[in-house]
């Protein structure tokens, strides 16, 4: 079986969010389980020098764009088992970020036109084509419309994955001909709420649609979460799904990762403590072993629930705590966390921005781990976190509600709230500052997280399993 991946950012060669950790990961373990997946993604200015060294140049092409055709390079790479197609237009890609350009809509529309374009030429025929999401939404659209009629084409069949709902693809009307090249009449695919819409257009011609997590699959269909589109996805629930993501357990290892003060495993836990201890002194913070340390790594953006932390931060610091705060966003938590961090020098620890290096070594040396999000598609940092024994509080919302359950049964690992409430997430930072005091229970817990499957193995064996349904083979 043959999987084309097709996706807008992929680790180790682009990174704006969590797409890219799963554009990186799965086809690696899809490929593992003998899939032959490959991954095809734009090739951008900023995509590193010693990346670019690694790739072939295959071929170019044009590419159509509505009524004009544009020039389409195509590189090879192979990372980890997988082969790598970038597909390279200066015009297009040779920008300071991946988005947020004022052209963005003919941007990705090209992309997704040369996704099926260059298949001929690299001589790789897919069962399944699996894109993800808007940047990629105009796949199925331009298969079913343009190409289904060539022998080379008709068998393919496509999975469309809804990372983040909240962003769809959302344009004028008056793009639909001039950019979108799709035959008058045929407005239908991609009009939505009186506008271009390319996510309800992928959702319309896909074969299947998933999302990352079984929960989040639910919550689309109510229009708290769903950003408008519950109508569009309650006409196809038949065909949507959730698979939870997984996390890459090469790279968040603690028994080898190079980033973290000193490894360790579930058998040293011992050695927990000394990675706390330094997070302390790298954040500021004094080295008390036995004060609990909250770790928050997150975009400071309302969503992420940080309005519920200001509003009872400081009652919370009242009590023997300390946070060591990593992130960057909205200037009202910024300002919010760095007042808190000049007010209380020995208990907050804050760093604006993002650092990879940090944020590997909050997991590490956290004790509890902070994810009150106000809607979470699937999260990997509660993941993260059980896999270096740091003990998450989470809000039972998306992926966070199907990887983490309250131990207040004896059988959890972390501790949740259910309400987008202050005092519930406070009543729950109050439930686990009282399990930390219990050392031994406190021990049973952090094992019992860090003995939890995560991996991408598990999700990479129920996308298998779509893929044949998709596919028709056993």
């Amino acid at each position: 079986m043959k999987i084309l991946f097709a996706t807008s950012e992929a680790l180790p060669f682009a990174m704006s969010g969590g797409l890219a950790d799963v554009s990186g990961a799965l086809p690696k373990a899809l490929r593992k389980r003998l899939v032959g997946c490959r991954v095809i993604m734009p090739l951008y200015s900023t995509i590193k020098p010693e990346l670019r060294e690694k790739m072939t140049f295959v071929g170019s092409i044009t590419v159509p764009v509505s009524w004009r055709r544009q020039y389409c390079g195509i590189f090879e790479a192979h990372m980890d088992g997988v082969i790598y197609y970038l597909i390279d237009n200066e015009y297009y890609f040779k920008r300071d970020m991946l988005y947020g350009h004022f052209d963005d809509a003919e941007r990705f529309a090209f992309f997704s036109r040369a996704v099926l374009e260059v298949l001929p030429h690299v001589g790789f025929t897919p069962d399944i084509i699996h894109c993800n999401d808007w940047q990629t939404a105009m796949v199925p659209v331009y298969l079913n419309e343009f190409y289904k009629a060539d022998p080379f084409y008709s068998d393919i069949k496509t999975v469309f994955t809804i990372h983040n709902i909240q962003y769809q693809g959302k344009y004028g009307m008056e793009l639909y001909g001039d950019l979108l090249g799709l035959v008058p009449g045929r407005e239908s695919l991609v009009e939505y709420d009186g506008c271009v819409n390319l996510m309800k257009g992928a959702i319309q011609c896909a074969d299947k649609i998933t999302t990352v997590s079984p929960t989040y699959a639910r919550e689309i269909l109510e229009p708290y979460y769903s950003h408008g589109l519950d109508n569009i996805l309650k006409q196809f629930t038949y065909k949507l799904t959730g698979i939870v993501n997984g996390i890459d357990y090469d790279v968040y290892n603690p028994e080898t990762d190079p980033m973290i003060f000193k490894n360790f495993d579930v058998d040293s836990l011992d050695v927990k403590a000394f990675n706390k201890s330094e997070l302390q002194k790298q954040m500021g913070l004094p080295e008390k072993a036995n004060t609990p340390l909250i770790g928050i790594v997150t975009r400071l953006v309302k969503h992420k629930g940080l309005d519920l932390v200001k509003h009872v931060f400081e009652e919370i610091m009242q009590a023997d705590v300390q946070f060591a705060i990593l992130g960057s966003g909205e200037y009202e938590f910024e300002a919010f966390f760095d007042e808190m961090a000049k007010k209380y020098p020995d208990k907050v620890g804050l760093k604006i921005g993002f650092d990879a290096t940090l944020a590997h070594r909050i997991y590490a040396g956290a004790d509890i781990f902070l994810m009150p999000s106000k809607s979470e598609p699937c999260g990997l940092a509660q993941m993260v976190a059980l896999r270096y024994g740091t003990v998450p509080i989470v809000r039972e919302t998306g992926g966070l509600n199907d990887t983490i359950t309250d131990s207040g049964d004896g059988e959890g690992n972390g501790f949740t709230f259910k309400n987008f409430n202050a005092h519930e997430m406070q009543n729950a930072v109050w439930r686990a500052l009282e399990g930390y005091s219990d050392k031994q229970g406190w021990d049973i817990l952090r094992r019992r997280g860090m003995n939890c499957n995560n991996s991408w193995g598990a999700s990479a064996g129920a996308y298998i399993g779509l893929y044949k349904e998709l596919a028709g083979k056993k």
